[in-house]
């Protein structure tokens, strides 16, 4: 009987110790899988928790509690002196397969599609980035900075009754209101910005808050001006519904103001951090973008995405601090610096403005999710925010260091935009190199790079930029980085 339970028993189940999820709940795991699939039959036995214990090498308390949970569920019922059974009637049966359409009858999905949104050129990060060794990528998480203990313990709060009881009803178009006063009071501060708490709007991240207002604002008649090279998300966007985007140039200030302005009803501007070539536009330049829009009738969308993590003395007040006719939407990132996957920016712009979006994001998704914004106003109260910001400065700042100096000792035909601040290095080889190239040589070596042709807004774009993220690499891993990269481009350098 034991031997046939070793056999049931080691095709059932097969902890990992390394897996993120605790041993007593990879039991449990197992255990309902099997069940749910038919595996287990109802009222068949399951081995004790002596028995159970020996075979896996785990302590007999970890598989006592796994069938005492299992049991409390359902999944399990007891028999005095008997032990544990499967419960009955928890089976599900394996759907048949869908039969696959007569050609007459399938469908030209492409004959129906409004927009081609997969047709366009996006940046491309690869799915397995972490096992790269040296993983020059931007935006990504950082294991290193990633606050655990901290951000734990706001999620433990959050989860407390009386806190339940605020985020887990459906707020349908609300915000949680600490989490807007936090912004409203500690976040939009540092950039100079004051707003009121019904001109705030929490979004799905940054990315959700372009979207919204693309969604609202533009349409076929409206021409959208943007920043050449740029982001291409914030392109992509606006393609999808604009009559007209029109490349806006950028030198050493950021966004160039020229005639090419005149006639754009929307300028999407980086100014803090221009993306991706990272360049800071002067406090002139600022000004006389200000004075433009207003002498042109243009609205700004001014994305100030990553200046929490500037390290370049006091960063310059946002466009948006400046505005005195609501001319400026104010685009902000919260999760960036921390952990993108968590999925939360904001949006701040005129009362009317925000109460429209609010409106729409009402058929999107209702609102971010409640139980996040409710912890991350939690993780702004007790103070691990700015204590995080400080932190990922000083080593944003030593990795930035770093990589600029093996830049100059080991690939000096490449020029890069100086970093004051941010994740990354906006590189420019000489007019022979080709970036796609070098990124596909460079990750056979275990070197990820982002090639630049991918921002700028015509498809003949140039070759010779790429770009270096640096949140995400460990600081003993950029000089070989570098190095390994570095006969790559000779490679290509014409005799």
């Amino acid at each position: 009987m034991a031997a046939r339970h070793e056999v049931l028993w080691s095709n059932l189940l097969e902890l990992r110790r390394d897996d993120t999820m605790s041993l007593q709940a990879q039991i449990r795991r197992a255990i309902v899988a099997a069940i749910r699939s038919g595996r287990l039959a109802a009222h068949a036995p399951v081995p004790s928790s002596r028995i159970l214990c020996e075979h896996l090498d785990v302590a007999r308390n970890t598989v006592m509690l796994a069938y005492q949970q299992l049991t409390d569920e359902g999944y399990l019922y007891t028999k005095p002196r008997a032990g544990c059974f499967v419960s009955p009637g928890l089976a599900v049966a394996e759907p048949d397969a869908a039969p696959e359409p007569a050609d007459e009858a399938a469908i030209a999905w492409s004959s129906r599609l409004r927009i081609l949104p997969h047709a366009q050129r996006n940046i491309i990060k690869p799915s397995n980035w972490t096992a790269c060794r040296y993983p020059f990528i931007y935006g990504q998480f950082d294991a290193d900075t990633f606050p655990l203990n901290a951000w734990r313990e706001c999620c433990i709060q959050a989860m407390r009754v009386l806190e339940v009881r605020g985020w887990a009803q459906d707020l349908i178009t609300r915000d949680d209101p600490t989490l807007v006063e936090e912004v409203r009071t500690k976040i939009l501060p540092l950039r100079g910005v004051w707003a009121k708490s019904d001109e705030i709007l929490m979004t799905t991240g940054a990315q959700q808050a372009l979207y919204l207002i693309a969604d609202l604002l533009v349409n076929d008649r409206v021409r959208v001006g943007i920043e050449d090279p740029g982001y291409p998300d914030a392109r992509n966007t606006f393609m999808l519904r604009a009559g007209e985007v029109r490349p806006l140039p950028v030198d050493e200030g950021g966004l160039r103001i020229d005639d090419r302005l005149i006639g754009c009803d929307y300028v999407y501007a980086t100014p803090s951090h221009q993306s991706p070539t990272t360049v800071t536009m002067p406090m002139d330049r600022r000004i006389a973008l200000l004075e433009a829009a207003s002498r042109h009738d243009i609205v700004i969308i001014e994305d100030d995405y990553e200046t929490e993590t500037s390290f370049a003395g006091p960063p310059n007040p946002a466009l948006k601090s400046l505005d005195r006719s609501g001319r400026v939407i104010y685009v902000g990132s919260l999760s960036k610096s921390i952990a993108p996957g968590l999925r939360l920016g904001f949006i701040v712009a005129s009362a009317e403005l925000i109460t429209h979006l609010r409106a729409l994001r009402r058929l999107m998704v209702r609102h971010p999710s409640s139980l996040i914004q409710r912890a991350f106003a939690l993780f702004l109260q007790l103070g691990y925010f700015n204590a995080l910001m400080r932190e990922v400065a000083v080593v944003h700042r030593e990795r930035a260091q770093v990589l600029q100096q093996a830049l100059r000792d080991h690939v000096p035909a490449v020029d890069f935009v100086p970093v004051g601040g941010g994740a990354s290095c906006w590189v420019s080889g000489p007019a022979w190199l080709d970036a796609q190239r070098l990124a596909r040589e460079a990750f056979e070596r275990g070197v990820m790079l982002e090639p630049g042709d991918v921002h700028f807004l015509a498809q003949t774009a140039p070759m010779n930029h790429f770009r270096l993220g640096f949140s995400s690499i460990p600081v003993g891993r950029i000089v070989p980085g570098i190095q390994a990269l570095a006969p790559l481009v000779e490679a290509q350098r014409p005799v």
